[in-house]
């Protein structure tokens, strides 16, 4: 039998399925008699070892994470930067490690997780210290490399779609009298994945979403107003939906705030919907409406998909098994074995090929004139927001459940 401890940690923007994702990893790591460890709010819980048992939580609470959303142990936005700048903190980690027997850390994150895990297996390598680091995929931005989707993006897409489609039948009911124009943001700064998930909401040449505007393709202002006003006098209204991330030409966002850079060095943006809804407004003299989901886009568990819920049990588990096999720097990726009938499998991906990295709509998803979808991209979304994943209801409203989060006895000086 392996000896030693698993440390599991969340990182960055939590989601509605991360917590299922949780929930695989303790129960195969409970299948195995492995004990596992987590660290509160991510690398951060690690680097100030403050860490909690789950082997306090019962089996009831490990299988309720996975119809709960948010983070059950925290997260954060904290990067490492490299091994020389930041060679302390990671110093730092090991010791943690060493502290406690963990033999095992997953960092369940994005881009910039799988690059902190893999710089952590990288130095526990040269330190010669036995610990196997493997990077568990989670985002709803849907821009991890290699995998065919993110844990994470399947539900938010589906919040997405649905949304829109109902907000859609309230502009057309009132248009006539009322708000001619409605504006959605949705998530995503370089790739618009969840944009796309929008134009799931109708599939007719005069259905909403009417136009969607991506990263991948540059903001033309004069275009998007005539194109507006063209869809309000052939439909009598229009429902756009725009990427948080949408850039003009010489590559400035948009709606770029000038509040500086957030903890992983991304630029602080300030809202696309109410700027488009601005000048939408003064140039065309339209009643206009928008809306910005923000955290309620990730974090809807109400209306989860199913598909979304199973591939994030699937790679938690496989994130163990990987672990276990000693696979050191690999990330658990879901690869699509064919559209329809719809079928998927988890295989293992080198973390050199994930960190850092992002993947962003293929071109042969965007409408030739760059404000839609294609069949293609149909075919690719389609599946991932399938399955309705209810949580169990009490009293009219989602039954979640929280931890115990018993901590784990220090056993080192405090990290400053």
């Amino acid at each position: 039998m392996a000896t030693g401890n698993l440390l599991y940690a969340q990182s960055g923007g939590v989601t509605a399925v991360i917590n299922a994702t949780a929930s695989g990893v303790i129960t195969e790591a409970r299948e195995r008699r492995i004990r596992v460890l987590a660290a509160r709010e991510g690398i951060l819980g690690a680097l100030r070892e403050d860490l909690v048992d789950t082997a306090r939580e019962s089996i009831a609470s490990i299988r309720a994470l996975a119809h709960t959303p948010g983070g059950a142990f925290g997260s954060c936005r904290y990067k490492l930067k490299s091994l020389e700048e930041d060679r302390a903190k990671y110093e730092r980690l090991l010791d943690v490690f060493r502290a406690h027997d963990v033999r095992w850390f997953l960092y369940n994150g994005g881009n910039d997780s799988a690059d902190t895990a893999l710089k952590v297996s990288q130095l526990a390598a040269a330190s010669d210290y036995p610990l196997t680091c493997i990077g568990v995929p989670k985002t709803i931005d849907n821009d991890l490399a290699v995998t065919d989707c993110s844990p994470g993006f399947g539900s938010a897409a589906k919040y997405t779609a649905v949304s829109v489609r109902e907000a859609a039948l309230d502009v057309a009911a009132m248009a006539g009298s009322s708000t001619r124009v409605f504006v959605y943001e949705a998530m995503g700064r370089h790739a618009g994945w969840l944009a796309a998930a929008a134009g799931l909401a109708g599939d007719g040449a005069d259905d909403a979403p009417h136009l969607i505007l991506f990263p991948e393709r540059a903001y033309d202002e004069a275009d998007f107003l005539a194109r507006v006003q063209a869809v309000v006098d052939r439909v009598g209204w229009c429902v756009v939906v725009a990427s948080e991330g949408i850039r003009t030409a010489d590559g400035r966002f948009v709606a770029e705030s000038g509040g500086g850079t957030d903890a992983f060095g991304h630029a602080q943006l300030g809202g696309v919907a109410p700027y488009l809804a601005g000048r939408v407004k003064d140039a065309l003299g339209l009643k206009v409406h928008w809306a910005t989901p923000d955290y309620l886009q990730r974090s809807a568990r109400h209306i989860a998909s199913q598909t979304d819920l199973e591939q994030a049990i699937a790679v938690g588990r496989a994130a163990v098994r990987y672990a276990l096999e000693g696979r050191n720097a690999t990330m658990p990726a879901v690869r699509r074995v064919s559209d329809n009938p719809y079928r998927w499998t988890i295989e293992p991906a080198p973390l050199a090929r994930v960190a850092n990295r992002e993947k962003k709509m293929p071109a042969a998803f965007l409408r030739r004139d760059g404000y839609g979808i294609t069949a293609a991209a149909r075919r690719y979304l389609q599946p991932l927001v399938r399955g309705e994943a209810y949580p169990p209801y009490r009293d009219g409203l989602p039954a979640y459940v929280s931890l115990k989060n018993t901590p784990v006895a220090k056993k080192l000086p405090d990290w400053p």
